[in-house]
C-alpha cells in the first residue's frame, strides 16, 4: 500500500521526493508554500519539475495541502487572496506532478442562513475552476466538528462536487482522525460507512487518504491527530479501514507526531510490516 507522510519543502520539492523515498514512502504531501501564509509564491518551476519527474521514475503519488488560513467561505474582503492563493497551489503541484491540492471543507459562523456557507463555498469554488485548466485537482477534505457539524458529512462533500459547475476538476480526501472524532466513523461501523460511501459514490473520485489516529475519542469533535499505535482508533479498526476495498492505488498520508523515538520512517515500516501480515494470509 502507498503508505507516506507530510514531507517539509525546506529542502524544495525535488528535495522532499528524496526524503520519501529515504524514509520508505511510496506517496507524500508538503505544503507548497508558507503554510502560514496566503501571499502568492514565485515557484522554482525546475525544481518542480524534476520533482515530478523523480516521483514518476520511482513511482511515488504526491499531494499539496493549502496553507492554513485558506478558507472557501472567506469575507469578500479576503477572498480574492484565497482565490489568488489556491490557484498558486495548484500551479505548483501541477508542475509537481501531484494529484492535487487539499483544501479544508468551509466553515461559514455567525450566519442566520444555514445554506449561506455552502453558496459562498461554491461559488469560491467556480471561480477558482473557471480559470484552472490544469490537471490538479482541487481535493475536498472532511471536517472533524470542531467549528461545528459542518463538513462533517459523506453527504456534504458529494453534494458540493456535484453542484459546482466544474465536477470533474474536483476530488476528494478523507482524513481518519476526522471521520471518527465527528462520530461519522465510530471504529466499529465501517461496514455502514463503506455502503453509503459508493452509495453516494464518494469513492469514485477519493483520491487521497489522511491516515492519522485520534487523541480524543469519537464524537469529540476535537482535531488532535495520534499516531497509529496509540490513539483512541483501535489497530484492529484502522486494518479493517485499510483492508476495504473502496481504496484503490491512492496515497495513505500520515499527519501524525513524529519525533526521533517514533518517527514517520518508524511509522510507514509499522504500517507496512501490519498490512504484510494479511497479505500473507493472516487475519485482523
Amino acid at each position: 500500500m502507498r503508505f507516506g507522510s507530510h514531507i517539509s519543502i525546506r529542502d524544495g520539492y525535488l528535495g522532499a521526493a528524496y526524503h520519501a523515498v529515504k524514509i520508505g514512502a511510496k506517496s507524500f504531501q508538503y505544503f507548497p508554500k508558507n503554510p502560514r501564509s496566503l501571499s502568492v509564491k514565485e515557484f522554482d518551476c525546475h525544481d518542480a519539475k524534476e520533482c515530478a519527474k523523480f516521483c514518476n521514475d520511482h513511482d511515488l503519488l504526491t499531494i499539496a495541502h493549502t496553507p492554513y488560513p485558506t478558507n472557501l467561505v472567506a469575507d469578500e474582503d479576503q477572498i480574492k487572496l484565497v482565490i489568488d492563493s489556491l490557484l498558486n497551489d495548484l500551479e505548483i503541484a501541477n508542475e509537481c506532478g501531484s494529484i492535487g491540492v487539499v483544501v479544508h471543507f468551509g466553515v461559514l459562523k455567525n450566519t442566520t442562513n444555514p445554506l449561506e456557507g455552502y453558496q459562498r463555498m461554491i461559488g469560491t469554488l467556480n471561480e477558482v475552476l473557471a480559470r484552472w485548466d490544469g490537471e490538479a485537482l482541487i481535493l475536498l477534505e472532511n471536517n472533524a466538528g470542531k467549528s461545528g457539524p459542518t463538513g462533517t458529512m459523506i453527504e456534504e462533500l458529494v453534494q458540493v462536487r456535484q453542484l459546482t459547475e466544474y465536477p470533474d476538476k474536483i476530488g476528494f480526501c478523507l482524513d481518519t482522525c476526522h471521520l471518527f472524532a465527528s462520530g461519522v466513523w465510530d471504529g466499529d461501523n465501517w461496514h455502514e460507512v463503506e455502503e453509503k460511501g459508493i452509495e453516494l459514490g464518494l469513492f469514485e473520485h477519493l483520491k487521497a487518504v489522511h491516515l492519522n489516529n485520534s487523541a480524543y475519542p469519537t464524537r469529540s469533535m476535537k482535531d488532535r491527530h495520534a499516531n497509529i499505535p496509540s490513539g483512541e482508533i483501535k489497530v484492529e479498526q484502522i486494518i479493517e479501514f485499510l483492508l476495504s476495498p473502496v481504496f484503490r492505488d491512492i496515497p495513505f498520508v500520515l499527519e501524525t507526531p513524529h519525533e526521533r523515538k517514533f518517527s514517520h520512517e518508524d511509522e510507514i515500516k509499522f504500517l507496512n510490516e501490519m498490512m504484510g501480515q494479511f497479505a500473507n494470509g493472516h487475519k485482523p
